[in-house]
């Protein structure tokens, strides 16, 4: 109830013909379409879902927090050609963040006609961005009302409130024929363009405001109804009249009974009374219609049927009662074949005329032409012969494509399909973008993609099929009887119109309920092979020629993406190799002190970080150390190792915590020029709790005292490391008290994609108060349980916890018995011991890795 009226209003504002909204989902970094105004859902299936790292206009909206205005198909594609490889329309769109001071929700999006050669003018995007504020404080209010403003369902369809027409409009008058008086009423005068102020009253008045043929018409009617043999049944005619401005209007006219006059019992005045009507200019006159030889059909912009001719019915082949208020693809399964699908998008959301052959299930040809307008299309439709391009599996059902435009169309899917794939990464993001926009360019309902490993098949994706159903075929030799094996062996795909030919080429394959086709693509990359990828089809259907050639091509594009992913995945488990031999696999032992480390890479990419913690025991106390080195990949990683070496050297030589920073900082830019990294460091005396910490341009650490409450540490810093050679790092000197517990992370904990840092600080700051009391390693769990969930970590996550208590309550560091150590068993303040290892001790024997219990490295 808050985004629609807001999407009509941003739709409105701008002249757009539709748009919508989408928000932010539940899981980071992704948007979700919430509302879809003036549009059908199911046709627009693959932009439901928008990650804000795709090149797309709403993604960047959302990062950036700043509009994109595309006045025309020119200036998209230039700025998003993905978004035209889609959607390769004539049109305009406008994208606005909605946002609330710091908290950006979603992205607000109108579609509206192409200017091209003209920008979109600052009026228009000023009313966007009064929309989209407005709608920002609508769902800040439902945020601080306790709804969370997310959206994790499929998009509401709206329908956009008619355009303007002339209104309907009825007038009265009373004919009294023998004495020629005619009364009528001011919407009569207006009607027909008279000011009602100088009617005369009589017929003669009115037959000047009409045309001479509709006079004669009007007496002609008049007598019929006079003149009628039955007086005791009313007589009612209707006939068109022309006003002034030529337009027809309706008037119906009724005898009306009144008591005998004087001439006898069966003498009755002629006395009329009629009612004319203006039906302006937005109903269309079915009558009209039905004496065409061409079909006609009326659909709203959901692609709900309004109106059908009698002709439409005929060669639709289903009568009005069927098709009225139904959605046409599903009232008329042919039409919504994916080269038809994209037609219908073309006239939704672009201005033109759509023109294209069609062939219905029995085979037979018609001629379809779309008319769009603000409110729907007038759909056009007549039969036509075979043309001589058809091929001839069209005849089987659900066969092949048409004409050259049916081709053509179908190839825009594909081409975004080849654009998605250079993007993607990994095997699992490169199997995803297999799944959105694949499957639904050919009208596929199930995937399944296997992976070549030692002359095994093993399933690495699935999707759409019975669950579990796959399993038996995972890890299948190259020599089984299989056609996932074979089009792999042989280099060939094999395609099956239905189940059926499946059996019977396969006798004994096991089989799932679907009864539909099956295309079978061997994935293979440059001669080598990788694996095969298996399409299911919830019905009966044939393979052109060109949707052969298309899927072949596309197999091997497919083959290559996910060779590169797995040459990528390679690289990166060595990369993570050498950073988890970088990171302390245990952390020192102290009286008074207990320390804990979490590290959690980041799953977008699969690229190694550079961030990193340590814990040294140096001459002036404790040192705690945790940085963040500039970008992805070994040679953070590497830079990451010199960098912990280089503090730990320092550190371990006595040198003041400004000294370290300083040190550290001329050191990286004489090791690498241009490498960038933060860091925050910090000496703890273990018996008195005194702190001198030093931040160069990392974020500040969080302190929780032993009442629960926590602070932002005030903690003034100098700038990254790599960039002032004669940069200074003030010291600042801080206090730990017994039971308190002091948190150092990286940005990869707190920042979250369109939301300020701020934001996710004050969120780890409120989850560290309200912690409660707990060990040390169960509140480290618990400040990254909802990272560790996220399978979209754009970045990693380093964090370092260290508490302190008293001699008296304090244990000797060889107490290995978890259960004689205060806080062990969750009654202490957060400063539990984290197994025989102290803390962050050795392996752990659930497999969660040696950083005291952490979710892995």
């Amino acid at each position: 109830m808050a985004l629609a009226p807001a999407a009509v209003d941003a739709i409105d504002s701008v002249g757009g013909y539709a748009g919508g909204v989408y928000l932010r989902s539940r899981t980071t970094g992704l948007l979700r379409l919430a509302v879809l105004a003036g549009l059908p859902v199911d046709l627009f299936r693959p932009w439901w879902r928008m990650h804000i790292n795709r090149p797309f206009p709403v993604a960047e909206a959302f990062r950036s927090g700043h509009p994109v205005h595309l006045a025309d198909a020119e200036e998209s594609m230039r700025r998003f050609p993905q978004l035209m490889a889609g959607l390769p329309y004539p049109f305009g769109s406008l994208y606005v963040p909605v946002a609330a001071g710091r908290d950006r929700y979603g992205v607000l999006v109108a579609l509206r006609p192409a200017t091209p050669g003209r920008p979109v003018d600052a009026a228009d995007r000023q009313r966007m961005r009064n929309a989209a504020s407005r709608l920002g404080a609508d769902l800040a209010r439902l945020d601080a009302a306790g709804t969370r403003v997310a959206w994790d369902r499929e998009p509401a369809p709206l329908q956009l409130p008619a355009s303007a027409t002339p209104p309907v409009r009825v007038g009265h008058l009373e004919w009294h024929v023998d004495s020629g008086t005619l009364t009528a009423d001011a919407e009569l005068c207006r009607i027909l363009g008279a000011d009602p102020d100088d009617f005369p009253g009589t017929v003669a008045g009115l037959e000047a405001l009409l045309a001479p043929e509709d006079v004669y018409g009007l007496w002609a009617t008049a007598h019929q109804i006079t003149t009628a043999t039955d007086p005791d049944r009313p007589a009612g005619r209707r006939v068109w009249l022309s006003g002034r401005d030529g337009r027809p209007h309706l008037l119906e006219l009724t005898r009306r009974r009144l008591p005998p006059t004087a001439h006898g019992p069966d003498s009755h005045p002629a006395h009329l009374t009629g009612v004319l009507v203006d039906p302006g200019t937005g109903p269309i006159v079915a009558a009209a219609a039905d004496r065409l030889a061409t079909g006609v059909l009326s659909l709203d912009r959901l692609g709900r049927v309004t109106y059908v001719s009698r002709r439409a019915e005929t060669l639709l082949g289903q009568g009005r009662p069927t098709l009225l208020g139904r959605v046409l693809w599903d009232a008329v399964p042919w039409t919504g074949r994916p080269a038809y699908e994209d037609h219908f998008r073309a006239a939704l959301i672009s201005a033109d005329p759509v023109h294209f052959l069609a062939h219905r299930a029995d085979s037979s040809w018609l001629s379809l032409s779309l008319h769009p307008g603000h409110d729907g299309l007038t759909v056009t439709l007549s039969a036509v012969d075979e043309p001589a391009y058809a091929p001839r599996s069209v005849a089987a059902p659900g066969g092949g494509l048409g004409s050259p435009a049916d081709r053509a169309a179908v190839l825009y899917r594909p081409v975004a399909l080849a654009i998605a794939l250079t993007e993607a990464v990994t095997a699992r993001q490169v199997s995803e973008v297999v799944t959105e926009e694949l499957l639904p360019a050919f009208g596929g309902r199930q995937l399944a993609i296997y992976l070549l490993s030692e002359r095994h098949l093993h399933l690495a994706w699935e999707t759409g099929f019975p669950q579990g159903f796959l399993d038996r075929f995972d890890g299948v030799g190259l020599d089984a009887r299989l056609p996932g094996v074979e089009t792999l062996t042989s280099g060939r795909p094999i395609f099956f119109e239905s189940m059926q030919r499946l059996a019977a080429a396969y006798p004994g394959i096991p089989l799932d309920a679907h009864v539909g086709a099956r295309a079978f693509l061997p994935l293979i990359a440059s001669g080598r092979p990788v694996g095969s990828c298996i399409l299911g089809f919830d019905q009966p259907r044939g393979f052109s020629p060109e949707e052969r050639t298309v899927l072949t091509a596309l197999a091997g594009l497919i083959a290559q993406a996910l060779q590169r992913a797995r040459r990528y995945d390679s690289e990166a488990a060595l990369a993570r190799g050498l950073q988890d031999a970088l990171l302390p696999h245990r952390l020192p032992r102290l009286r008074h002190v207990n320390t804990v480390g979490r590290y959690l890479p980041g799953t977008q990419g699969m690229d190694v970080g550079g961030d990193w913690y340590d814990v040294v025991e140096t001459p002036r106390g404790l040192a705690l150390v945790i940085g963040d080195v500039q970008g992805h990949g070994v040679s953070a990683a590497a830079t990451m190792g010199q960098l912990r070496s280089a503090v730990r050297a320092f550190a371990l030589a006595g040198h003041d915590p400004s000294e370290v920073m300083s040190g550290t900082n001329r050191l990286l830019i004489d090791l690498d020029p241009g490498q960038f990294a933060s860091c925050c460091y910090g000496v703890l005396a273990p018996e008195t709790g005194h702190l001198q910490a030093v931040r160069a341009g990392h974020l500040p650490p969080l302190l929780r005292h032993p009442d629960g409450r926590t602070e932002v540490v005030d903690l003034p810093g100098g700038v990254v490391l790599g960039v002032d050679a004669d940069a200074r790092y003030p010291v600042t000197d801080l206090r730990l008290p017994p039971g308190g517990v002091l948190a150092l992370f990286t940005d990869g904990l707190v920042e979250q994609p369109g939301v300020d840092i701020d934001v996710g600080i004050e969120r780890v700051r409120a989850a560290l108060s309200a912690v409660g009391p707990a060990s040390l390693a169960a509140t480290a769990d618990a400040l990254i349980a909802g990272a560790g969930q996220d399978e979209d970590r754009a970045d990693d996550i380093a964090l370092l916890l260290a508490a302190r208590w008293s001699d008296r309550a304090a244990p000797g560091p060889a107490a290995a018995p978890r259960a004689a150590v205060p806080g062990a068993d969750g009654g202490g303040p957060g400063l539990g011991w984290d197994g025989p290892h102290g803390a962050g001790g050795g392996p752990r024997a659930d497999g969660r890795g040696p950083h005291g219990g952490g979710a892995g490295r």
